[in-house]
Order: C-alpha cells, then structure tokens, then sequence
C-alpha cells in the first residue's frame, strides 16, 4: 500500500467511524514540499491560518511524484472533503479530467486555469510584482547588472523574468539582466545546489543582485548570494528573514490568501477565474527590520509611485503568459 493510500484511507475510516461524511477542506501541496520556505509554504501558512481561527481540521498531502496528482485528488473528492484545493500549475491536466466527475464537489487550483463550472481557478500578476522588485534591483546596484535565476523553464516562469527585467530597464534603461533557468522538469523546483551553481555563474558575471524565482531551488540562490556578499530577492513567501541584511526584499505573491479565502468559502465557494494583483494586494514587495536598512526613501517612493500606477491602470506591465515576448529581454 503506498503513503497516500495509507493516508487517504485511513481517513475515510475515521470519517465511517464518526458516522458522518467528511466536509472539511483538503490541500495537495506540490512537488517541494510544504516547508520549502516558497510558495508551498505560503500555501501551507494560508491553511494554517484559516485552521488556527476556526479550530477545525484540514486533510493535506505532499506530493512526490507525478502520479500522484490524479490519485490524490481523486480520493479526497471521493472522500467527501470540499473543497479540493491544490497548489501548482502541473495538476491542471489532471483536475481538467477529474472535476467532471465530481460536479458536487468544489475544486481549487492555484497557478492555472481550469475551465470547469466547478473549479475555482486562481492566478496572480507576478509580472506585477517583479517589476517592483526589479525597479529596488536596479535602484541596489553598483554594477549595472542584475540575475535572475528561475526553476522550471515555463511561460509562467518567464512571466516572472520579464516583468523583472522591466522594472529594471525602467530605473537604468542600459542594464544588464542575466536569466537562467534550473531545469525542464519539475525537478527544478527542489534543486538548490544547481540554483547555487547559477549564481555564481551570475556573479562571474559581474550581477550584484540576483533575484530568485524558483521554488526551493531558491534556497540555494539566496544561501550563495549571502556567502558572496551580494543581494538577494526571495520569492512567493517573505524570505527576507533568511539572510537578514543581504536579501533586498521578497516578491510576495499571496499564495497563503488565496488558500485561506478558498476554505473559508466553504462548499457555497465562488467558481470561476480569480486574478489577484497589485491592485487587490495579490502581489506586492516585502519591507521589514530585515531589510529597512536596504531600502532607501528614494527608492521606496520610487515603488511606491509605481504600485499606485499599476493599481490604477496607468502603468501597463507587459504579460508574458498573454503575448510570449518580452519589451525589456530576449530568452
């Protein structure tokens, strides 16, 4: 019997034993894990929070390999639990198959889209929020080149990357933006020793700040930018706390409101396409006494003036996911 059955099962024999279906959320985190101090984890906190306020339970799973996508969000819905929240773009496909044969139960995916009457689909302006960050990166340096290291080589991915780069070329239109990429398969998220190599490669370069999107593989990023004296910028989570000094700022991407607003929805949730942005504090930058020292008056006017042009429409960063080219880089 594999971890999952034993899980999932066990499970469903407490839920006959009580007598009663179970109705309570359940959360699939992605490839990673929930700790990987990223967008798992801001996942996992969204949940924690939402458990911590209303002293009910969850059900979680972490998964490690592919195929346990389909299996796990199968035996939740069979399960009764509702809704079936997953974290991650890779399980669109199979969630595109499952939902319809479960339309009384609600399904959350967060990452992608998902066109079914019963799934709530959640997706985020991370071009947004990078472009911030990437106005503090080019504010922050003294050599006139920037990194980006990102995880799995994917439109989403690149979304990050060029929103980036042009909050950089905003600030110093002659620049330098170097961008990698981990991998082409989900082992790019969880690789901080190759997320290591690519900053120092970076840094050999001359880059001065490198901004890290790529899972845990971050972790790496940010270990050995601090290990060479250099900034950082962590992603998903606050990660400033990690490298308190060295990490400029994080770009928060509101993986943890999403999850929390999805179970407090409860089975009468909303369906259909949520986009959170700067405008709705769906992304943003993160300042706090781990970073204030980094962040000048000028440069947090600077974002400041650009957040209230983004959320007012006035500022249009470009999307890679809607148009794959990008004003401000050539992959």
């Amino acid at each position: 019997m594999t971890q999952l059955s034993t899980l999932l099962g066990a499970t469903a024999a407490l839920a006959l034993a009580a007598g009663a279906a179970v109705a309570s959320p359940a959360v699939i985190f992605d490839l990673g894990g929930k700790f990987d101090r990223s967008f798992n984890e801001s996942a996992f906190n969204g949940a924690e929070r939402w458990r911590e306020e209303t002293g009910q339970s969850y059900a979680e799973f972490e998964l490690t390999a592919e195929p346990q996508r389909e299996q796990a969000i199968r035996r939740f819905a069979e399960q009764g639990h509702d809704p079936v929240i997953m974290v991650g773009f890779m399980s669109a496909t199979p969630l595109e198959q499952i939902a319809p044969d479960y339309p009384e139960t609600t399904f959350v995916i967060v990452d992608a889209v998902v066109d079914q009457p019963n799934v709530r689909s959640v997706v985020f302006n991370e071009h947004e929020g990078s472009y911030l960050v990437g106005m503090l990166a080019a504010m922050a340096s003294e050599t006139g080149t920037v990194g980006f290291v990102g995880g799995m080589d994917i439109p989403l991915i690149r979304k990050f990357a060029c929103g980036y780069a042009q909050g950089v070329k905003a600030v110093n239109p002659d620049a330098t933006v170097l961008v990698n990429f981990t991998g082409t398969t989900p082992a790019a998220w969880n690789d901080p020793a190759r997320g290591s190599e690519l900053t120092l490669a970076q840094i050999s370069q001359g880059a001065d700040v490198v901004y890290a999107a790529a899972g845990g593989t971050g972790v790496g990023v940010l270990q050995t930018a601090a290990d060479r004296g250099i900034l950082s910028i962590g992603v998903d989570s606050n990660q400033n706390y990690l490298h308190p000094g060295q990490v400029l700022t994080s770009m928060i991407k509101r993986v943890d409101n999403a999850v929390y607003e999805a179970m407090a929805g409860g089975e009468g949730l909303e369906t259909g396409v949520q986009v959170m942005g700067v405008a709705n504090d769906g992304v943003g930058w993160a300042l706090d006494e781990h970073n204030e020292a980094l962040i000048t008056e000028e440069m947090r006017a600077a974002v400041t003036e650009a957040e209230e042009k983004i959320a007012s429409g006035e500022l249009q960063v470009h999307d890679y996911m809607t148009d794959e080219t990008c004003p401000a880089l050539t992959f």
